[in-house]
């Protein structure tokens, strides 16, 4: 599987993007997907998860309410609406397949791995 994730860019704070996540093959058979980021300096966290039928999410506290996740089976594409965006969204933001159907924050869950794309949000 090879994911494409796309839809980064330089945004104002308070405006949005929408990430999306493409993979090469069909995901959804059996398997949760997953947004994370990595800022400067720090380590890769959570950012979102869904579940393999996209009925069961789950968010970091940090971007929940202003973050959604959802997928679209038939395009083998997971998207992250990303509104209200802040100076501290700014991050390299990956897309993951994981090995489990169930939603998921552990990174050592996850088998596949995007390219990542770069969200930068100015003040």
């Amino acid at each position: 599987v090879q994911l494409q994730a796309s839809g980064g860019g330089l945004v104002q704070a308070g405006g949005s993007l929408r990430l999306s996540c493409a993979a090469s093959r069909r995901t959804s058979s059996n398997n949760a997907v997953g947004w994370f980021r990595q800022a400067p300096g720090k380590d890769r966290e959570f950012v979102a998860s869904i579940g393999w039928r996209g009925g069961t999410t789950d968010y970091a506290d940090n971007v929940r309410g202003r973050f959604t996740i959802s997928r679209d089976s038939a395009k083998n594409t997971v998207y992250l609406q990303m509104n209200s965006l802040k100076v501290e969204d700014t991050a390299v933001y990956y897309c993951a397949v994981s090995l489990f159907s169930h939603t998921s924050r552990d990174l050592t869950n996850y088998r596949y791995w995007g390219q990542g794309t770069l969200v930068t949000v100015s003040s």
